[in-house]
């Protein structure tokens, strides 16, 4: 095990230290050692964790974790209500406020590059979600499509925001309503309103964790066969009957759950699947964050002890220099 080194600013601000790395990499177990030890705090930066209900399928911290650690962010909507990065990044942000205001260290931890990308740097300052406008664009897309009109959100956007829409592919609907609500809600382009809203007034102290690809990927298959053995298709039964087909449950192991509840899948095909789902997910995710700066690689799992010494050294460094800066 290993961790390469990195700089750590000197500046007085509250040190926030951030966790991040791969599915199944070990960010949870790291993060309530570093919890206890320092007096800390845990800001999940989970998208699906965030959801009641939906448990087996997120690795969530266990009951015991929870109960030796404070975690924020953690199953505070129902999943049938929309959780965007910008509101993760508002109440994230108003975490880390209320946490080293009480003198407490915010520990922020998961595998959600967007929402640690909009709690860190911010995103554009754009109107609000309009429910009633979204609404009208859907049912007028349903219509063009009916009519074999396609492209027609695109040919919107492009009267409205020409810029935008040269980077927003015709197919990728969400984005598409997304920059017409801004343009007509802001009255104005969104390519006129991408400014973004970094996070000030706290040092950042990024720790990541990169195991070995081959021991991670055993830990990921053994995992998502466990979820299924505790009754993850049960668990999905319930949440359909509860809520319908959401959105939430279009996330790794509910989506191949449903495939079993709707029979195109047979529960080892799911688990088989999900397996392949969950590396492929911890490839792109060590994509995404080998874009974030100074991060502080450690080459271990985050229940290995000689992991929690690095991440130690790493933070009592950083709290040091908050002492003496």
């Amino acid at each position: 095990m290993t961790f390469s080194e990195g700089t750590v600013s000197s500046a007085a601000e509250p040190l926030v230290v951030v966790l991040l790395g791969p599915t199944g990499s070990g960010k949870t177990a790291l993060s309530v050692e570093l919890g206890e030890r320092f007096g800390g705090e845990i800001v999940s930066c989970d998208s699906v964790a965030v959801y009641r209900g939906m448990d087996l399928g997120t690795a969530k911290p266990t009951a015991e974790q929870r109960a030796r650690v404070r975690h924020h962010l953690i199953d505070v909507t129902e999943p049938d209500q929309p959780f965007t990065a910008g509101e993760y990044s508002r109440r994230a942000r108003a975490a880390l406020r209320e946490i080293s205001g009480r003198g407490r260290l915010p520990v922020v931890t998961g595998g959600t590059g967007l929402y640690l990308r909009a709690l860190t740097e911010g995103l554009f300052a754009g109107p609000e979600r309009q429910e009633g406008l979204r609404t009208r664009l859907e049912r007028s897309l349903a219509r063009s499509r009916e009519r074999q009109a396609e492209g027609w959100l695109h040919r919107v956007l492009e009267r409205l925001d020409l810029a935008s829409a040269k980077r927003i592919h015709a197919n990728d609907t969400a984005k598409l309503i997304r920059a017409i609500e801004v343009c007509l809600s802001a009255r104005k382009p969104m390519s006129q309103v991408l400014e973004r809203d970094p996070l000030t007034g706290f040092r950042l102290l990024r720790i990541g964790l990169n195991p070995p690809r081959k021991a991670l990927y055993e830990r990921l298959n053994r995992r998502a066969a466990a979820m299924f053995a505790a009754g993850l298709v049960e668990e999905t039964r319930s949440l359909v009957a509860r809520y319908g087909r959401v959105k939430a449950l279009d996330s790794l192991g509910y989506r191949q759950a449903l495939a079993v509840l709707a029979g195109t899948l047979s529960e080892e095909e799911a688990i088989a699947a999900a397996q392949q789902g969950h590396r492929n997910y911890a490839k792109r995710q060590l994509t995404w964050f080998r874009r974030e700066p100074e991060v502080h690689w450690i080459e271990g799992f985050g229940d290995e002890a000689e992991t929690v010494r690095a991440a130690v050294e790493l933070v009592e460094a950083g709290l040091s220099r908050k002492s003496t800066g």
